[in-house]
């Protein structure tokens, strides 16, 4: 066997093994910024292997990690998993990714994850779908890390873990379908979720039959698994229709039905009308609607008809769902009429992400009032005017004892 030392960095033990086409480190290896280290063969990080990233890294073939595969704070390391041959990575340990690029074009489905991999900032998704699923794979995001360019060219086939981020957009999809779910997760950054699309049935342990009377039709091609692996708060969560996935039926209006996310409540053996409210179509997205609501438990997700509930109008409180913050005294900000008679109440307001933009406790028809901007204690571009769309909006107040719930559409326009 023929073997090639290389220094890359600092100290190392690694050779290539031509016989077997590896290249394999046994001690310490580490490119340096702004340095560059590419390999044709499978790479092989072995037990006793420190592989430290804080420069380029480029794997064209099968990747394993078997020690430790990690990065400095001070790093922006790229690692590339390119090519034209089908890539799998898999390791008895956790690799952990500042940044990772896929992109390879040899087939729809070139990645095979067959271990859990770690992200500390960016995941960028070119080319090439991620199959964890077939292979018990996971991808885990860390708290502040997110991901660019997910579509269906390129996702993730499998479970995705989310550690910390107060909302993130989970790059989910099955089959060469991207449906992404989006969760905000209020103001608990130590919640942990872990969520998966599932292009099939729920199957029959969770029977379609076993609904609430106000569920009329349940989508039973497609399902969503949300796992709360630690923490206790409900997260607001948006789901995605797709005309290609989602049975026809749910794209039909009807005056007496609406669309509503349902969960498998196991306590209760059905499924449970959780509601919701559905924006249309976005813009460059590859999935045709979205619904959004306040979740009460975790579980299976799907999307369901429902009969709409026509409430009766409490004369007490108006909510005036439509702004358009241009300064002209008009309509400039979110009135809720009569809510001053009820100063222990809550605002909250969200994109059709599901991030929210706005809150506020006392809320009333003065001077704590939303404007159009996202000023709120837990949002981002905190000041920034919003752009102009449907939002959602969580209202809660105390009426003697009882605490009543509104929720709903509000439309901002922006124009000036």
């Amino acid at each position: 066997m023929n073997k090639i030392y290389i220094k890359i960095s600092i100290v190392l033990i690694l050779f290539i093994d031509h016989l077997s086409a590896q290249t394999v480190n046994l001690g310490d290896l580490s490119i340096a910024p702004n340095a560059q280290f590419a390999t044709l063969f499978d790479f092989d990080n072995k037990s006793s292997g420190d592989f430290l990233i804080d420069g380029d890294f480029i794997t064209y073939a099968d990747f394993n990690n078997d020690g430790l595969v990690t990065y400095s704070t001070i790093s922006n390391g790229k690692s590339f998993f390119v090519g034209t041959q089908e890539q799998l990575i898999k390791g008895l340990q956790i690799a952990h990714f500042q940044n990772i690029i896929f992109d390879n074009v040899s087939s729809l489905v070139p990645f095979h994850l067959s271990t859990s991999i770690e992200i500390g900032n960016n995941a960028a998704f070119k080319n090439g779908i991620i199959d964890a699923d077939s292979y018990n794979g996971k991808m885990i995001f860390d708290e502040n890390a997110f991901h660019s360019n997910a579509s269906n060219l390129s996702f993730v086939d499998g479970e995705v873990e989310n550690l910390g981020n107060l909302e993130f957009e989970f790059p989910i999809g099955d089959d060469v379908y991207f449906r992404p779910s989006y969760h905000n997760k209020a103001v608990n950054e130590s919640n942990i979720y872990t969520t998966q699309y599932l292009f099939e049935t729920a199957g029959i342990l969770y029977p379609y039959t076993s609904k609430e009377e106000s569920i009329l039709s349940i989508d039973e091609v497609e399902y969503w698994n949300v796992i709360q692996d630690q923490g206790s708060e409900k997260i607001v969560l948006s789901l995605t229709l797709d005309t290609r996935t989602t049975p026809a039926s749910f794209f039909e209006e009807n005056a007496d039905t609406e669309l509503a996310i349902v969960r498998w409540d196991d306590t209760a053996s059905k499924w449970i009308n959780e509601k919701g409210v559905t924006t249309d179509l976005l813009t460059g997205a590859d999935y045709t609607k979205m619904i959004t609501t306040q979740v009460t438990g975790y579980g299976l997700f799907a999307i369901a008809i429902v009969k709409k509930k026509h409430i009766v109008p409490d004369h007490d409180i108006t909510v005036f769902n439509a702004i358009s913050p241009n300064g002209d005294g008009i309509n400039d900000s979110f009135y809720i009429k009569g809510i001053d008679k009820y100063p222990e109440n809550r605002v909250e307001i969200y994109n059709r992400w599901g991030v929210k933009v706005y809150d506020a406790d006392s809320y009333n028809e003065s001077d704590v009032m939303f404007k159009g901007y996202s000023d709120g204690r837990d949002t981002v571009n905190r000041n920034a005017g919003l752009p102009s769309g449907t939002y959602f909006y969580i209202l809660k107040y105390k009426k003697g004892n009882e605490t009543i719930s509104k929720t709903g559409y509000l439309y901002i326009s922006s124009d000036k």
